[in-house]
């Protein structure tokens, strides 16, 4: 069974948070919720509060197939700042698991160098506020560009989880998930 690090930050867009979380979950991938402050309550930017299943620091040393970063300020921000999230989004991308992010989370992709020459997306502004020249920056919904899956926001969530279950499930599990939806 794939395996997915969502770390929370205070302050994650609740939109997307909760989306990734309960889409990876229909699938059957297994999520760990990782607070980067322990495993108390974190409180999103429009007021949910969702209770880490552990500790950032208690999975710091565990092999996940991908970490999927929510996006939200100030929590994009906390995430970008927090020292073990860029070892942990470096080492991934090195190792040959998929990083992930959406909203304003690329911006931690781009401080890594995980964005380096990929092209990616972002809420508006955040990825040309981080002065990198060397993102080829596209206006789509989702874009993939080998491990890195990058999404624009709490409208694009529900793409960007299901991009994610069919890079670790495949299209049939994509399907077995999204039927049920009822999207148009």
């Amino acid at each position: 069974m794939p395996s997915v690090l969502i770390p929370l930050a205070p302050g994650f867009e609740d939109l997307e948070a909760i989306t990734i979380i309960d889409l990876l979950r229909r699938a059957q991938v297994s999520v760990t919720v990782a607070g980067l402050h322990g495993a108390e309550p974190v409180t999103g930017s429009r007021g949910t509060t969702v209770i880490p299943d552990v500790a950032l620091d208690q999975v710091l040393d565990d092999d996940f197939d991908m970490i999927s970063l929510p996006g939200g300020l100030p929590g994009a921000d906390h995430l970008n700042d927090d020292p073990r999230i860029q070892a942990l989004v470096k080492k991934m991308a090195q190792g040959g698991q998929y990083t992930t992010a959406i909203c304003a989370a690329p911006k931690v992709l781009a401080t890594a160098g995980v964005l380096d020459g990929k092209r990616a997306t972002s809420f508006p502004g955040q990825l040309t506020a981080v002065g990198n020249e060397q993102i080829e920056l596209v206006e789509a919904p989702v874009v993939m560009d080998g491990k890195v899956i990058t999404s624009r926001g709490p409208g694009t969530a529900m793409d960007f989880a299901l991009a994610l279950i069919e890079q670790l499930c495949g299209k049939p599990r994509r399907e077995e998930v999204e039927a049920p939806l009822q999207r148009p």
